[in-house]
């Protein structure tokens, strides 16, 4: 895992398309701007998680013996 330090208006770049933006910090909470292309998912964690949990469910209904 890579661990940078920025301030408040700083930002780091994920490739050539993401950029992520310090916006404020208060106490413990950070909060981020995320600039990326409409084709990228951007979740926060515990959503991108139900998500996944979501569609495997579904594919188990679809497909109860595991077969492909």
């Amino acid at each position: 895992m890579l661990v940078l330090s920025r301030q408040k208006d700083e930002s780091i770049m994920i490739g050539d398309d993401v950029e992520i933006t310090i916006v404020d910090v208060r106490g413990d909470k950070v909060r981020l701007g995320i600039n990326a292309p409409r084709s990228i998912a951007v979740h926060r964690k515990e959503i991108y998680l139900a998500i996944q949990k979501e569609k495997q469910e579904n594919e188990h209904q679809t497909n109860p013996a595991g077969n492909k």
